[in-house]
């Protein structure tokens, strides 16, 4: 059965949505330091053939894991929307700049040291390198060079 023509039931809800999970900042830097050690106790495995006296044995290797904005949201239990949402809000923007700058940070430290691929890292981090082969002068035209003659200077002159 349908409800009835002109209701306003959705205006006795008190609330709309579900309430934000973190009430202040210091509960979601609390959530957050427990994704960080997470991370560190949880590294990915990677499996790689030695030999032992000629014969193959399969070790396996732990891997750093990289931290992301994403790792975090799905460890709390939240959307990106809502995430942004925090970073958005005024009483969450110094922790959630420093959480953002925890994980860039662990990132980019972790590919300077070769632990994790540093191609995927820099793009991640929006990093590039920038060389130029090709110069121009104004307006794309070659680039014009002043001449200028030398002319001795001497102490008759």
């Amino acid at each position: 059965m349908a409800a009835p023509k002109g209701n306003q039931f959705w205006l006795a809800r008190s609330t709309h949505g579900r309430k934000p999970i973190f009430q202040d900042a210091d509960t979601l830097w609390k959530a957050a330091t427990e994704y960080f050690q997470w991370c560190e106790d949880n590294p990915l495995i990677e499996s790689k053939v030695a030999s032992d006296s000629g014969t193959p044995v399969l070790m396996e290797v732990p891997k750093m894991r990289a931290m992301t904005i994403a790792g975090l949201c799905l460890f709390l239990d939240i959307s990106h929307d809502a995430w942004l949402d925090y970073r958005s809000r005024e009483d969450f923007i110094g922790v959630t700049k420093v959480i953002d700058d925890t994980i860039r940070t662990q990132k980019f430290a972790g590919a300077s040291a070769g632990l994790l691929n540093a191609n995927i890292i820099a793009r991640d981090l929006g990093l590039k390198e920038s060389t130029t082969n090709e110069h121009t002068g104004k307006d794309g035209g070659p680039i014009e060079h002043a001449s200028f003659e030398f002319v001795p200077v001497g102490p008759d002159d």
